[in-house]
């Protein structure tokens, strides 16, 4: 990482922060300061996951998005779905893409996953 020299402003916004007060903030407090700022956007920590849409890019499919989605980490969707995890991770690290049929069975999982698993526990059995 580049050092980054601050300028003079920067050190003295610094210095008038009440670092002790903002420690003190509880969640309620945190909660009560977004809900009073109409500019931050809502809170969707607690969404389920339904109501969460994933963004694809053009041509593709965010399969973090899509897992993200699904609240799994990496090897609990490889495992759920029968994907490699190695491979898993290579799509989501931008290192190589799902092919077509990949990526059509990747978009029915995120609309149906209970039915995708279901369908791969019983052809693994």
């Amino acid at each position: 990482m580049a050092d980054h020299k601050l300028t003079d402003a920067q050190r003295a916004a610094l210095a008038a922060v009440d670092w002790a007060r903002i420690d003190a903030m509880t969640d309620a407090d945190i909660a009560r300061q977004i809900a009073a700022d109409p500019d931050a956007p809502a809170d969707m920590s607690d969404a389920p996951a339904e109501a969460l849409r994933v963004i694809h890019p053009p041509g593709g499919v965010s399969v973090r998005g899509i897992r993200a989605k699904l609240n799994l980490s990496q090897r609990a969707f490889a495992d759920r779905f029968g994907f490699p995890l190695g491979t898993l991770r290579d799509w989501e690290q931008g290192r190589s893409q799902p092919d077509a049929a990949t990526r059509t069975l990747l978009f029915v999982i995120e609309s149906d996953p209970e039915l995708v698993a279901a369908v791969v526990a019983r052809h693994a059995a």
